[in-house]
């Protein structure tokens, strides 16, 4: 029967007669008030901090908690200061194995029991490297607190080390760095990571490591690391629920009694000056439908002072759908589904970073327009820029807090890198003050689009050349 449908049938059965007739006249609903006028925006709210109680275990591991009682819930972290940072250059990636391996079963319980127990408790608890930490995160039930800490116990200090699950892992994780060299986005990030770093500097690294140092990764790798380098010394136990003080610390005894302290020496890293001058890095994929692009430089720490003014200056640049870089490059000429840009602070280093993913035939304009915004934004900002920042960024603030997850991230924020009690509180007294000369001068120190490394990844067919035209001198072609 599909075979006899010709095309005219298609379109006369998508024709519709449309008769004309009166304006229909639409009867409005009472209201006591007048529905034709937007509403009166109220004041802008204000962060309510929660109170935070501290205390110390007795092998050292510090303890913060904030009491929540609206539900019969609480996430916990344990955050082990080091993660990928305590790596070796010549073989990285063993931190996050490490932290792998210590979710795959304990001593005595193999990997599907572990899994079983974690379930049965309706609980979620994984363990995670990053780049300067390894956390222990665990959600569930308020009245399952002190069950889950006997399984984090279990898996934190009696390691199964599986050599079934050491196998599966390292050729799953090989299988997916492989993947990754063909993404540009991955490519890209890496590229512009040992450009701001320093290639010697381990966080240049992918957390994961490389094909060839994955390869080369042994069991007894993962044992030295772990015994070397996991201990209260250098963690810091966070919960935030329906768990008082005096119940967190009884049901931390036993992890208190049985994980001893031992020194961790973090390391002396060193990282490259930012550039004086700015350079194109290009990356070729053949046959590359999309250029990623990623501009920036080394910047300022998580801990640093003028941090928050910096993200806070950033907002109207590259913060956000509203922000000039989205403005133009998405929805004025439609090169890219999303420009960004912001500052990243860690407690070691920071950078810059803008970026975006654009059409190949629009690499040159959208480089050159990454340029042009930022210069135009250094140039000065107005009293709107700054009055919408301040609005969007104080009413932001009224939910930013709400679940025990955000009250979580706050707690982690503040005792990671050090920051006040207070520091959100602080941060919203800067933003009710701010004005057009603080971002302004925020902006003058901590963005310069003429002294920043470039890093593009396309068709170097068609797009290598043509970036010459930007006017930093002949791209560099990375291998």
């Amino acid at each position: 029967m599909i075979a006899d449908i010709v095309e005219e049938d298609v379109t006369r059965a998508t024709q519709m007669e449309v008769i004309a007739g009166g304006e229909e006249v639409i009867e409005k609903t009472p209201s006591s008030f007048d529905r034709s006028k937007p509403p009166v925006p109220g004041p802008d709210p204000s962060v309510t901090l929660p109170s935070i109680w501290k205390s110390e275990a007795a092998n050292g591991m510090k303890v913060f908690g904030i009491e929540q009682h609206e539900l019969p819930l609480m996430t916990y972290n344990i955050v082990i200061t080091g993660g990928h940072m305590l790596d070796d250059i010549s073989k990285p990636g063993v931190a996050r194995f490490t932290a792998q391996m210590l979710n795959e079963g304990t001593k005595n319980k193999t990997p599907e029991e572990l899994e079983e127990a974690i379930q049965l408790l309706g609980a979620s608890i994984s363990i995670r490297a990053s780049e300067e930490r390894i956390t222990v995160s665990v959600s569930a039930l308020a009245r399952n607190f002190e069950k889950t800490l006997a399984l984090v116990e279990e898996m934190l200090l009696e390691p199964r080390w599986d050599e079934e699950q050491f196998s599966i892992n390292k050729t799953r994780t090989i299988n997916n760095l492989k993947r990754n060299l063909a993404d540009p986005n991955y490519v890209a990030g890496i590229t512009f990571g040992k450009l701001v770093l320093g290639a010697d500097n381990i966080h240049s690294t992918d957390v994961s490591g490389t094909v060839e140092s994955v390869e080369t990764i042994t069991m007894d790798d993962l044992r030295a690391y772990y015994e070397k380098n996991f201990s209260p010394s250098v963690a810091t136990f966070l919960i935030v629920g329906d768990v008082n003080q005096a119940r967190a610390e009884k049901a931390l005894a036993g992890l208190n009694e049985k994980w001893a302290a031992k020194e961790v020496t973090m390391p002396e890293l060193t990282f490259p000056p930012a550039p004086e001058k700015s350079a194109i890095y290009f990356v070729d994929i053949p046959g590359a439908k999309q250029s990623v692009i990623n501009i920036g430089t080394p910047s300022i720490h998580r801990d640093h002072p003028d941090f928050y003014k910096a993200d806070v200056a950033n907002f109207m640049l590259g913060g956000g759908a509203s922000a000039r870089l989205f403005m133009v490059l998405r929805e004025e000429k439609g090169f890219t589904y999303g420009a960004y840009s912001g500052f990243d602070g860690m407690k070691n280093y920071g950078t810059f970073t803008a970026y975006a993913s654009v059409r190949t035939d629009a690499t040159l304009e959208s480089v050159e327009l990454f340029r042009d915004i930022m210069a135009q934004y250094r140039a000065g900002v107005s009293q709107e820029v700054v009055d919408f920042t301040k609005g969007s960024l104080l009413k932001g603030n009224a939910l930013r807090f709400e679940t025990n997850e955000a009250k979580l991230g706050m707690l982690n924020t503040m005792t990671f890198y050090g920051l006040p009690d207070d520091y959100v509180k602080q941060e919203e007294d800067y933003l009710r003050g701010l004005t057009v000369e603080q971002v302004n001068e925020t902006v003058q120190k901590y963005i310069d689009p003429m002294k920043m490394y470039y890093v593009v990844v396309g068709d170097g067919a068609t797009q290598f050349k043509g970036l010459k035209k930007v006017g930093f001198g002949e791209p560099v072609l990375v291998k």
